[in-house]
């Protein structure tokens, strides 16, 4: 079973649906057991991290979500949910995250318009990585944001 994590700042059913799609089973959950009783866990979002912490703290999640990464099981954040690995967040002033990753998140300066809108050619540099399967290199990819993570060091699992 995979925990969608519900905070109140996903894409949920889109999420869920996408999931089910490739056959997977994947439940909606705020609840921190089923989140630790999980095979594996994703935690989408939209939004930005100070809500989004404050909504993981509030719903007692944000224990469940350290342990299940320190478990090792697989575990997948999109958009905000990647973000709110890292140490910090620049937006809205500064907040921190969960800091399970080094690194921040921070406002593109020199983008020729933010959010940044639309389709972009992307170059895989893990190609190894389970995730990028059926991906091929130069695909187009659709972003929608105004911040992206800043990264310590390698963060390929």
């Amino acid at each position: 079973m995979i925990a969608v994590i519900d905070y109140g700042m996903g894409n949920l059913r889109s999420v869920q649906k996408a999931l089910e799609r490739v056959g997977a089973k994947a439940v909606i959950t705020q609840s921190p057991e089923e989140v630790l009783q999980a095979e594996k866990i994703v935690l989408p979002g939209v939004g930005a991290m100070r809500p989004a912490m404050q909504r993981l703290d509030t719903l007692n999640l944000i224990d469940p979500i350290t342990d299940v990464i320190a478990a090792e099981k697989p575990f997948l954040g999109i958009c905000l949910g990647f973000q709110l690995l890292f140490e910090k967040s620049n937006e809205g002033g500064e907040v921190q995250g969960l800091g399970l990753l080094s690194g921040d998140v921070t406002k593109f300066a020199a983008a020729p318009k933010v959010p940044q809108m639309g389709w972009n050619q992307i170059t895989l540099t893990k190609k190894e990585c389970p995730l990028y399967k059926n991906i091929p290199d130069n695909a187009s990819v659709y972003f929608c944001h105004s911040y992206y993570v800043r990264p310590k060091e390698d963060i390929t699992a």
